[in-house]
């Protein structure tokens, strides 16, 4: 328990009160082992070439001093012939090249079984953390679909139009779309990682909702719903960073599904939780109970969630190493990657990647468009369960909430049936080296892009007096069979080939499938006034089937787009 609070934000807080007096790592207690955590062979790589990977043999044969004398390994305790004008690497007892080499001791894991390292973490630890990261999205996501509820307060307090109330969930999801831009790909960076950036911008989340609910006139609540959307967004495109930095491919398709379902619980419970509450006290409580439970959320998170980044935790290791024994030349791998990158390097990870990405990468792009439109169809639809529950059926605002109870029954009904298909099928596609060909990631979204339009078409023309009002409830549970499939097929997709941009690959997608769920339901009320719900709901559900196509194009054609199209994408499976 003492390990698991070290490496949270309390710990770390404490570490820095004490002087790391308490909650002290392993090197710290046992100063004269430090050297189990030097990588030596990686050091006589950079002292010979300056590269932490091995040269081409042909590149070291015509290297000064041959490659005998690069053999010369780290784990040698030979005595070294006397050459005064040379200088030696110390971990690994090679000669440093005059013009390429580098004098680095690099520090690495202990081993590849080196328990600091999230991969090589417990079942248990890394369940628990998955469902953290589970509750923090949940805590967010739930704070745009429970303002809902108290749009009709909003409307009669401010005296504003229902469309003008509406900007007060579109400007949130806006918020929670431009985000993680800037906070996703900084959750990168070795010296900050990702548990700082969720703890700090949650915090922000939790206090913004203070004004947000004593909001003075409609501007003030205009401004805070865009800033607490803003700040509350990192793990909405993160998350799945922090979960892929545990499991390994084979089995990080199960930990994205379950956090998907936690991605699901948030628009559907928003209006279950939010409805009693305007329905008895008034708009204003549907803002106090998301700052109660981003509130819990934010005290379990700073006292229970550790650091994922395998960056940071080598980064931090380093820096005490560095410390401990007054050695200069420690240094780890995200040190020399930062190290070779300039100022504008880094603004360009940060604020441009992500951008250009959704538009230079064909595969980026084609599935960000396919997301962005289901999302985008999924706040639209969503403006349509008033007019049909409450002018149709005559339920109470209250009672709206628990129509939305189909989506989430949909949602869980899947995974059943989802994880049966990993296990018998999906992890026998992996090779002996634990990686599988990323277009195979998409068989399923190939079965969910036919549930949206299904979903769309049976709510649409059984929302009506004379059917029971039980049939459109069950019809809305194919669209959570639809984006469970597509969502979990898609990032993992992504993750798969953008290995090395995974949180700027996912920091566009959250940003154009929140700039389709903002905008959508401006024009969804008049749209579902004007054409009636059941065509309303067709149009919504043959704009689907014209992107049915998508999943299909990559599964058999992604292969070729990702290898001979394609600047950055995976290229060795």
């Amino acid at each position: 328990m003492t390990d698991f609070l070290r490496d949270t934000f309390f710990g770390h807080c404490v570490r820095l009160a004490t002087g790391n007096k308490y909650f002290q790592y392993y090197e710290e207690s046992h100063p004269e082992e430090w050297e189990r955590y030097v990588d030596r062979e990686k050091s006589a790589n950079l002292a010979h070439h300056g590269s932490v990977e091995p040269e081409k043999r042909q590149e070291r044969n015509n290297s000064n001093g041959g490659e005998a004398e690069y053999r010369n390994s780290a784990s040698s305790s030979q005595t070294q012939v006397a050459d005064y004008d040379a200088s030696y690497n110390q971990a690994s007892n090679g000669k440093v090249d005059p013009e390429k080499g580098r004098d680095i001791t690099l520090i690495s894991w202990n081993g590849p079984d080196d328990p600091e390292n999230p991969q090589n973490w417990s079942r248990p630890k890394k369940y628990f953390v998955t469902f953290e990261l589970c509750l923090l999205t949940l805590s967010i996501y739930i704070g745009s679909a429970i303002y809902t509820a108290g749009v009709q307060g909003v409307m009669m307090q401010f005296g504003v139009s229902q469309v003008a109330a509406t900007l007060g969930l579109t400007l949130f999801v806006a918020g929670y779309g431009l985000g993680p831009m800037l906070w996703s790909p900084m959750s990168e960076v070795p010296q900050v990682g990702r548990t700082p950036i969720y703890i700090l911008t949650l915090a922000v989340f939790v206090i913004f909702q203070v004004p947000t609910a004593l909001a003075k006139n409609f501007g003030m609540l205009l401004a805070f719903r865009f800033l607490t959307g803003f700040f509350g967004s990192p793990v909405l495109a993160t998350g799945g960073a922090s979960i892929g930095d545990m499991y390994r491919p084979k089995k990080r398709v199960y930990a994205m599904a379950v956090w998907g379902v936690a991605a699901v619980c948030g628009p559907t419970l928003g209006p279950l939780v939010g409805g009693f509450a305007a329905e008895s006290e008034g708009w204003t409580w549907t803002i106090w109970e998301l700052m109660w439970l981003s509130g819990f959320c934010l005290v379990f998170l700073i006292f229970l969630l550790p650091e994922t980044s395998s960056n940071n935790i080598l980064y931090r290791r380093t820096r005490r190493l560095r410390k401990l024994t007054g050695n200069e030349s420690l240094k780890c791998e995200p040190e020399l990657m930062g190290e070779q990158m300039s100022g504008n390097d880094i603004v360009n990870m940060i604020l441009v990647k992500p951008f250009t990405l959704n538009f230079t990468e064909p595969m980026v792009f084609l599935l960000n468009l396919y997301i962005a439109l289901v999302y985008g169809l999924l706040h639209i639809w969503f403006e349509s369960f008033p007019i049909v529950f409450i002018g149709i059926y005559n339920f109470t605002l209250g009672e709206l909430g628990l129509a939305f109870l189909g989506i989430l029954i949909g949602a869980l009904a899947t995974i059943p049936f989802y994880f049966l298909w990993i296990y018998l099928v999906h992890e026998k596609q992996f090779d002996d080296a634990g990686n599988v060909k990323p277009e195979k990631r998409l068989q399923p979204a190939c079965v969910g892009a036919f549930s949206i339009p299904i979903c769309l078409f049976w709510f649409g023309w059984s929302s009506r007096p004379s059917v029971h009002w039980i049939m459109p409830i069950i019809g809305s549970g194919f669209f959570s069979v639809g984006t469970l499939l597509l969502f979990n097929a898609a990032l993992n997709y992504l993750a798969d080939v953008y290995i090395d941009n995974v949180a700027s690959v996912l920091a566009g997608n959250d940003l154009m499938r929140s700039a389709f769920g903002a905008g959508f339901p401006l024009f969804a009320g008049a749209m579902f006034k004007n054409l009636g719900v059941g065509w309303a709901s067709s149009l919504l559900g043959f704009l689907s089937i014209l992107f049915i196509p998508i999943p299909f194009a990559l599964y058999f054609y992604g292969e070729t787009l990702r290898k001979n199209h394609s600047k950055i994408a995976r290229k060795d499976i």
